[in-house]
């Protein structure tokens, strides 16, 4: 029997750059089993890929898996609060107060 905790944690850990930020947590019920990622906000492009065909490509096999086991596995990777926060603040645009981004567009 395989095991999808570690098969998801071995593809994963084999992806990102940092494997000792990857965490995976494992929940039962009635649909299925729900499996959640976490990784460190420098690797979420490495595990979504490109237009998301790298986490489409992982749900695949995560579905292979569970058929295997007689389990439907769903993915959730939940997107870093903080690399999200620190994008939006890294633009000089959110540094401007309304009056500053008003005076920018010169409407004059």
């Amino acid at each position: 029997m395989i095991d999808d905790v570690q098969f998801l944690e071995y593809v994963i850990k084999a992806l990102v750059n940092r494997p000792e930020d990857v965490k995976i947590k494992r929940t039962v019920d009635e649909m299925g089993v729900l499996m959640t990622l976490d990784v460190n906000p420098e690797d979420m492009g490495k595990v979504i890929g490109r237009s998301g065909n790298t986490a489409k490509a992982i749900r695949i096999l995560l579905r292979v898996v569970g058929m295997k086991n007689n389990a439907r596995i769903n993915l959730k990777i939940n997107e870093p609060v903080m690399g999200y926060a620190r994008r939006i603040s890294d633009t000089p645009a959110a540094s401007k107060d309304l009056d500053e981004a008003l005076d920018d567009l010169n409407l004059e």
